[in-house]
């Protein structure tokens, strides 16, 4: 064990987070789902998400044999819906491949659907106690800074180069907490904005604070416009329901619930025609803008006011869901939010 990482296990054992729900029965399973809701969103939007998650799905093998449907409600805004997909995935492999059994290497982890390499090294590294790097957002940060590392870590010789930095510092010993105190320490002194250098444990002989420039760690990735795209979504309302179709599996949204789209907004659709009536109102909502890591979506709701039905039956994949009911489907953030937008006028 090193400087480096005696001073951040010494750091963690009195400043660490210790009390996070994933943190109570560690197990494989746990640390996991955890991990992968962690990637993009912050700590304290995960909590509320993972109890619930636990409460539906306590055991691989519950998550394996649930609905996708099922797994993507309860995922519903926390976004990047292919980590869902990819975790319900996974789950299905692990029970049918390994008995509901974790795997316990490294490389049959990272083959895993959605699973890399930092990922499965913190999930075997936190509940199995082996040692293996991790390289996650927070422990970028704070090695691009101890070691002023240049570039962008999205560059592949950036990211090589912190990779060897992680080894070379991730002890033999209590790497399941070394694990653990990198990610806190990123995530709690060695932050974006406004590090807290006066408390960081590697303050002595950090580069980056030593050259007075720590925020220039890590570079930034290269900026470029996006482009935008746009879109009508049809809403029929029919005595306080309104028709949602399943998106395909694949692609943007994949596998969620949303309302028909076009690209006229001035001709009803032949798709929501076919369920409706001749007899109904239409009325413009509020647009707005919905943006993807991509690209922009600009978003134009139409409501349409249905005063009867046409005799076509929604057919598979289509459904009727009602406002007056709690949703038990998986819809996209602006789904979700037309729709709330229109509970609220019931």
């Amino acid at each position: 064990m090193n400087s480096f990482s005696t001073r951040v296990l010494n750091w963690f054992d009195e400043h660490g987070r210790k009390h996070l729900p994933w943190q109570q029965a560690i197990s494989a399973y746990r640390v996991w789902v955890s991990e992968i809701m962690l990637q993009q969103t912050q700590v304290t939007t995960v909590i509320p998400y993972f109890e619930r998650f636990m409460a539906r799905f306590p055991t691989v093998r519950a998550l394996a044999e649930a609905p996708q449907d099922d797994v993507l409600h309860l995922w519903t805004g926390l976004g990047y819906y292919a980590r869902a997909r990819n975790l319900h995935k996974a789950a299905q492999q692990i029970a049918t491949q390994y008995n509901g059994e974790f795997p316990p290497t490294l490389d049959e982890v990272v083959a895993l659907p959605g699973i890399g390499r930092s990922t499965a090294g913190a999930i075997l590294s936190i509940a199995c106690g082996q040692s293996h790097p991790i390289l996650d957002g927070n422990v970028k940060r704070v090695l691009a800074r101890y070691y002023a590392v240049e570039g962008w870590p999205g560059k592949r010789q950036v990211e090589e180069q912190l990779w060897q930095y992680a080894t070379q510092n991730t002890p033999d010993k209590r790497t399941n907490h070394y694990t653990q105190a990198m990610m806190d320490l990123g995530a709690m002194i060695c932050t974006r904005s406004k590090p807290a250098c006066d408390r960081c444990p590697l303050q002595s002989d950090c580069i980056a604070y030593a050259q007075g420039n720590q925020t220039d760690y890590p570079g930034k990735k290269p900026k470029k416009i996006l482009p935008v795209k746009s879109t009508v979504m049809w809403i029929p309302f029919y005595q306080g329901s309104v028709l949602l179709r399943q998106r395909p599996a694949t692609g943007i949204w994949g596998g969620l619930w949303s309302f028909i789209e076009s690209e006229d907004a001035d001709s009803v659709p032949k798709d929501v025609a076919q369920f409706i009536g001749s007899d109904f109102d239409a009325q413009l909502l509020t647009p707005f803008r919905h943006t993807f890591s991509h690209y922009h979506l600009d978003i134009q709701p139409k409501l349409l006011h249905c005063e009867s039905l046409s005799a076509v039956i929604a057919e598979a994949g289509h459904s009727w869901v009602s406002l007056h009911k709690p949703l038990q489907l998986g819809v996209p953030t602006p789904v979700k939010r037309l729709l709330t937008d229109l509970i609220k006028q019931l």
